[in-house]
Protein backbone atom coordinates (compact mmCIF):
# COMPACT_ATOMS: atom_id res chain seq x y z
CA UNK A 1 0.00 0.00 0.00
CA UNK A 2 2.54 2.54 0.78
CA UNK A 3 4.45 1.35 -2.09
CA UNK A 4 1.46 2.11 -4.66
CA UNK A 5 0.92 5.64 -2.39
CA UNK A 6 4.21 6.49 -3.57
CA UNK A 7 3.84 6.08 -7.35
CA UNK A 8 0.45 7.43 -7.18
CA UNK A 9 2.16 10.59 -5.63
CA UNK A 10 5.20 10.48 -8.21
CA UNK A 11 2.68 10.09 -11.20
CA UNK A 12 1.73 13.98 -11.20
CA UNK A 13 5.20 15.30 -10.58
CA UNK A 14 6.78 13.49 -13.47
CA UNK A 15 4.21 14.28 -15.51
CA UNK A 16 4.42 18.04 -15.33
CA UNK A 17 8.14 17.83 -15.50
CA UNK A 18 7.93 16.08 -18.81
CA UNK A 19 5.12 18.46 -19.65
CA UNK A 20 6.98 21.53 -18.98
CA UNK A 21 9.99 20.42 -20.66
CA UNK A 22 8.12 18.94 -24.01
CA UNK A 23 6.21 22.40 -24.03
CA UNK A 24 9.25 24.77 -23.78
CA UNK A 25 10.65 22.56 -26.84
CA UNK A 26 7.55 22.87 -28.75
CA UNK A 27 7.25 26.42 -28.59
CA UNK A 28 11.18 27.27 -30.01
CA UNK A 29 9.36 29.44 -32.10
CA UNK A 30 9.10 31.87 -29.70
CA UNK A 31 13.17 32.63 -30.20
CA UNK A 32 12.75 32.65 -34.35
CA UNK A 33 12.10 37.18 -33.78
CA UNK A 34 14.78 37.19 -31.67
CA UNK A 35 17.29 36.36 -34.75
CA UNK A 36 16.81 38.97 -37.28
CA UNK A 37 16.67 37.38 -40.52
CA UNK A 38 15.96 34.03 -39.44
CA UNK A 39 12.62 34.26 -41.08
CA UNK A 40 11.98 36.20 -44.03
CA UNK A 41 8.06 37.34 -44.23
CA UNK A 42 5.47 36.68 -41.89
CA UNK A 43 3.72 34.41 -44.85
CA UNK A 44 6.62 31.62 -44.42
CA UNK A 45 5.46 28.75 -42.31
CA UNK A 46 8.09 27.77 -39.06
CA UNK A 47 8.52 23.80 -40.83
CA UNK A 48 10.25 25.91 -43.49
CA UNK A 49 13.15 26.89 -41.13
CA UNK A 50 13.79 23.30 -40.70
CA UNK A 51 14.44 22.80 -44.30
CA UNK A 52 18.22 21.21 -44.14
CA UNK A 53 20.85 23.76 -44.75
CA UNK A 54 18.86 26.59 -43.11
CA UNK A 55 20.31 28.47 -39.59
CA UNK A 56 19.61 26.32 -36.83
CA UNK A 57 17.41 23.99 -39.14
CA UNK A 58 18.98 21.06 -37.29
CA UNK A 59 18.49 21.97 -34.01
CA UNK A 60 15.07 23.10 -34.52
CA UNK A 61 13.80 19.58 -35.79
CA UNK A 62 16.17 18.57 -32.47
CA UNK A 63 13.79 20.08 -30.83
CA UNK A 64 10.71 18.80 -32.45
CA UNK A 65 11.84 15.47 -31.99
CA UNK A 66 12.23 16.15 -27.98
CA UNK A 67 9.16 17.89 -28.18
CA UNK A 68 7.27 15.02 -29.51
CA UNK A 69 9.18 12.60 -27.09
CA UNK A 70 8.86 14.16 -23.88
CA UNK A 71 5.18 15.24 -24.40
CA UNK A 72 4.42 11.50 -25.43
CA UNK A 73 5.66 10.36 -22.06
CA UNK A 74 4.03 13.08 -19.98
CA UNK A 75 0.66 11.53 -21.21
CA UNK A 76 1.41 8.19 -21.04
CA UNK A 77 2.94 8.52 -17.39
CA UNK A 78 -0.80 9.99 -16.21
CA UNK A 79 -2.44 7.13 -18.01
CA UNK A 80 -5.55 7.23 -20.40
CA UNK A 81 -8.03 6.72 -17.68
CA UNK A 82 -6.36 9.05 -14.98
CA UNK A 83 -9.70 11.01 -16.07
CA UNK A 84 -13.16 8.56 -16.06
CA UNK A 85 -14.49 8.63 -19.52
CA UNK A 86 -11.57 10.76 -21.31
CA UNK A 87 -9.38 7.85 -22.59
CA UNK A 88 -10.07 9.14 -26.17
CA UNK A 89 -8.70 12.51 -25.38
CA UNK A 90 -5.64 10.81 -24.23
CA UNK A 91 -5.03 8.97 -27.35
CA UNK A 92 -5.50 11.92 -29.34
CA UNK A 93 -3.28 14.13 -27.04
CA UNK A 94 -0.55 11.35 -27.79
CA UNK A 95 -0.94 10.82 -31.14
CA UNK A 96 -0.54 14.88 -31.29
CA UNK A 97 2.48 14.33 -29.27
CA UNK A 98 3.94 10.95 -31.65
CA UNK A 99 3.88 13.03 -34.80
CA UNK A 100 4.67 16.45 -33.90
CA UNK A 101 8.02 13.82 -33.00
CA UNK A 102 7.75 12.55 -36.26
CA UNK A 103 8.16 15.96 -37.96
CA UNK A 104 11.30 16.47 -36.72
CA UNK A 105 12.49 13.17 -37.81
CA UNK A 106 11.24 13.50 -41.31
CA UNK A 107 11.80 17.44 -41.89
CA UNK A 108 10.66 19.03 -45.44
CA UNK A 109 13.50 19.11 -48.08
CA UNK A 110 12.69 22.11 -49.62
CA UNK A 111 10.61 25.45 -48.86
CA UNK A 112 6.98 24.72 -50.12
CA UNK A 113 5.90 28.32 -49.39
CA UNK A 114 8.72 30.60 -50.35
CA UNK A 115 9.66 28.26 -53.36
CA UNK A 116 7.66 28.56 -56.52
CA UNK A 117 9.30 25.25 -57.87
CA UNK A 118 9.60 23.38 -54.77
CA UNK A 119 5.81 24.05 -54.50
CA UNK A 120 5.32 22.87 -57.72
CA UNK A 121 7.40 19.75 -57.37
CA UNK A 122 5.57 19.01 -54.28
CA UNK A 123 2.22 19.19 -55.96
CA UNK A 124 3.31 17.01 -58.99
CA UNK A 125 5.06 14.45 -56.02
CA UNK A 126 8.29 14.89 -57.31
CA UNK A 127 9.93 15.37 -54.45
CA UNK A 128 11.46 13.15 -52.33
CA UNK A 129 9.14 10.72 -49.74
CA UNK A 130 10.41 12.66 -46.42
CA UNK A 131 8.55 15.88 -47.91
CA UNK A 132 4.80 14.35 -47.82
CA UNK A 133 5.63 12.18 -43.96
CA UNK A 134 6.52 15.35 -42.88
CA UNK A 135 3.12 17.16 -44.54
CA UNK A 136 0.84 13.57 -43.03
CA UNK A 137 2.98 14.06 -39.90
CA UNK A 138 1.63 17.79 -39.78
CA UNK A 139 -2.06 17.12 -40.38
CA UNK A 140 -1.94 14.39 -37.89
CA UNK A 141 -0.79 16.68 -35.31
CA UNK A 142 -3.02 19.20 -35.86
CA UNK A 143 -6.14 16.92 -36.01
CA UNK A 144 -4.72 15.04 -33.08
CA UNK A 145 -5.11 17.76 -31.22
CA UNK A 146 -8.16 19.42 -32.22
CA UNK A 147 -10.28 15.77 -31.74
CA UNK A 148 -9.11 15.80 -27.90
CA UNK A 149 -10.46 19.21 -28.04
CA UNK A 150 -13.61 18.31 -29.26
CA UNK A 151 -13.94 15.03 -26.93
CA UNK A 152 -12.60 17.49 -24.45
CA UNK A 153 -14.96 20.08 -24.75
CA UNK A 154 -18.20 17.52 -25.14
CA UNK A 155 -17.49 15.80 -21.97
CA UNK A 156 -17.40 18.90 -19.99
CA UNK A 157 -20.36 20.68 -21.63
CA UNK A 158 -22.38 22.26 -18.97
CA UNK A 159 -19.60 22.33 -16.59
CA UNK A 160 -18.42 25.43 -14.75
CA UNK A 161 -14.96 24.08 -13.93
CA UNK A 162 -11.92 26.73 -15.11
CA UNK A 163 -11.22 24.10 -17.02
CA UNK A 164 -14.58 23.48 -19.02
CA UNK A 165 -13.96 26.99 -19.44
CA UNK A 166 -11.11 27.01 -21.27
CA UNK A 167 -11.96 24.25 -23.46
CA UNK A 168 -15.22 26.22 -24.77
CA UNK A 169 -12.93 29.14 -25.39
CA UNK A 170 -10.32 27.04 -27.25
CA UNK A 171 -13.35 25.28 -29.40
CA UNK A 172 -14.91 28.73 -30.25
CA UNK A 173 -11.78 30.13 -31.03
CA UNK A 174 -10.64 26.69 -33.28
CA UNK A 175 -13.58 27.38 -35.15
CA UNK A 176 -12.87 30.69 -36.33
CA UNK A 177 -9.07 30.15 -36.89
CA UNK A 178 -9.16 26.81 -39.34
CA UNK A 179 -10.81 28.81 -42.35
CA UNK A 180 -7.71 31.30 -41.99
CA UNK A 181 -5.53 28.78 -41.69
CA UNK A 182 -6.90 26.99 -44.55
CA UNK A 183 -6.26 30.28 -46.18
CA UNK A 184 -2.97 31.33 -45.15
CA UNK A 185 -1.99 27.87 -46.69
CA UNK A 186 -3.78 28.39 -49.88
CA UNK A 187 -2.98 31.71 -50.49
CA UNK A 188 0.30 31.54 -49.11
CA UNK A 189 -0.18 34.63 -46.97
CA UNK A 190 0.47 35.29 -43.12
CA UNK A 191 1.01 31.43 -42.38
CA UNK A 192 3.03 31.77 -39.83
CA UNK A 193 0.80 34.28 -37.87
CA UNK A 194 -1.97 31.77 -38.44
CA UNK A 195 0.56 29.01 -36.63
CA UNK A 196 2.02 30.93 -34.01
CA UNK A 197 -1.54 31.32 -33.20
CA UNK A 198 -2.14 27.60 -33.18
CA UNK A 199 1.24 26.82 -31.51
CA UNK A 200 -0.17 29.13 -28.42
CA UNK A 201 -3.88 27.47 -28.64
CA UNK A 202 -1.76 23.95 -28.53
CA UNK A 203 0.11 24.25 -25.28
CA UNK A 204 -2.88 25.82 -23.44
CA UNK A 205 -4.62 22.78 -24.61
CA UNK A 206 -1.87 20.27 -23.33
CA UNK A 207 -1.77 22.59 -20.16
CA UNK A 208 -5.11 21.92 -19.31
CA UNK A 209 -5.38 18.31 -19.65
CA UNK A 210 -2.13 17.71 -17.60
CA UNK A 211 -3.81 19.75 -14.76
CA UNK A 212 -6.83 17.53 -15.46
CA UNK A 213 -5.20 14.29 -15.20
CA UNK A 214 -2.55 15.09 -12.67
CA UNK A 215 -5.50 16.99 -10.82
CA UNK A 216 -7.32 13.45 -11.01
CA UNK A 217 -4.10 11.17 -9.77
CA UNK A 218 -4.23 13.31 -6.40
CA UNK A 219 -8.00 12.82 -6.06
CA UNK A 220 -7.56 9.63 -6.50
CA UNK A 221 -4.48 9.13 -3.85
CA UNK A 222 -6.14 11.69 -1.23
CA UNK A 223 -8.94 9.24 0.38
CA UNK A 224 -6.39 6.43 0.42
CA UNK A 225 -4.15 8.72 2.72
CA UNK A 226 -6.64 9.92 5.05
CA UNK A 227 -8.58 6.57 5.11
CA UNK A 228 -7.95 4.40 8.08
CA UNK A 229 -6.04 1.44 9.18
CA UNK A 230 -8.18 -1.35 9.13
CA UNK A 231 -8.75 -2.81 12.58
CA UNK A 232 -8.65 -6.39 13.32
CA UNK A 233 -11.72 -8.16 13.67
CA UNK A 234 -12.82 -8.63 17.45
CA UNK A 235 -13.08 -12.55 18.40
Amino acid sequence: MVFTSHRLLARPKVAWTLGITGLLAYNWWILVPLRPGLMHSPNELFSNLEVSGQPLATAMQHADLLSGLFLLGAFWVVGSTSIPGARRESLAMMAFAATGALGGIFPERCADETNAVCRKMEWTFQLPLDQYLHMAAGIIEFGGVTVALWFAFQRTRGEQTRSATVYRNLARGALGAYPFLGLAYVLDRLGGVVEAIFFMAFTIMVLVQLFERTNSLRVIEHPRRLAPWPRAAKR
